[in-house]
């Protein structure tokens, strides 16, 4: 039970993150957000340091490494597909592939889906095609720029968890420590490459600053809580994080979907519910 009480702050964290990153996004180039974000993410995780250690050895450094390649790549492509919108019907697709290849792992682990496990994987496929089709004249309907994005944001996720929960588990906080500081060296020699293109616009540094913020400290929970549960359980629970996206987006942006979507977001939400139970 604390394990699942972890994954669900860390979707709620996850899910305000998002909509605050997509929404920075929307102001200036995604990579002077994620600029921001990053350096954010890594001073909450070192303050965390004194509080809850941290060690550095090989095996902690490399997995450290490898989450914090896919962050970069999640935070880029993530805040870069929430710009593009609409964010109630991209980000559960995202969250859903995010929650796919965890349950992969798994599984190859050692970890068993129940009757309930087999049903759900199936639903949730179908509730990325209802989701992502939504018909109707007035549906919001995603491009297939911004679906594609979100496939590979959803991939970029699910492999920053995986290899967060690889870490050895009594290295503390330090595979967040590493990874944040290896993200937040892609992000800037990324920028470096691409100053010319980022253009004029400032970023919006507090809505920035506070989407690092919160995916910092939805990184720790899901840490936390992989290694207190099972990895394919807590994937699946922290991938409820759309919900928090969802009725961010309808309230402060006025994003409406169609009935079918609706159908789509309630499968995604029994899918998740289903695996949970697993």
């Amino acid at each position: 039970m604390f394990a699942l009480l972890l994954a669900l702050g860390s979707s709620l964290a996850y899910g305000c993150a998002d909509f605050l990153g997509g929404l920075g996004a929307r102001k200036a180039h995604v990579l002077r957000t994620v600029m921001i974000a990053a350096p954010a993410s890594l001073g909450v995780e070192l303050l965390l340091w004194p509080v809850l250690g941290a060690s550095f050895d090989p095996a902690t450094l490399a997995w450290g490494a490898a989450s914090g390649v896919a962050s970069a790549a999640a935070f880029a492509l993530l805040y870069k597909t929430l710009a593009i919108g609409p964010m109630n019907v991209l980000s559960p697709i995202t969250a859903l592939v995010s929650a796919m290849l965890p349950v992969g792992v798994g599984l190859v682990q050692g970890e068993h889906l129940g009757p309930a496990g087999l049903v759900g994987l199936p639903l949730a496929l179908a509730a990325v095609v209802l989701v992502s089709a939504g018909p109707g004249a007035n549906a919001a309907r995603p491009s297939r720029t911004a679906l594609l994005l979100a496939l590979g944001a959803g991939a970029a996720i699910a492999l920053q968890l995986v290899f967060l929960h690889q870490a050895p588990s009594d290295s503390g906080v330090g595979p967040l420590i590493f990874g944040r500081s290896v993200s937040s060296a892609v992000t800037l020699a990324a920028a470096a490459v691409m100053f010319g293109r980022l253009g004029p616009e400032k970023p919006a540094y507090g809505i920035s600053a506070a989407a690092g913020v919160l995916d910092s400290v939805a990184n720790l929970l899901f840490l936390l809580a992989a290694r207190s549960g099972d990895l394919a359980v807590v994937a699946v629970i922290t991938a409820l994080y759309p919900a928090g996206t969802v009725l961010l987006a309808r309230g402060v942006l006025s994003e409406r979907i169609s009935r079918g979507q609706l159908v789509g977001l309630g499968t995604a939400a029994v899918a998740a519910g289903l695996l949970a139970l697993t």
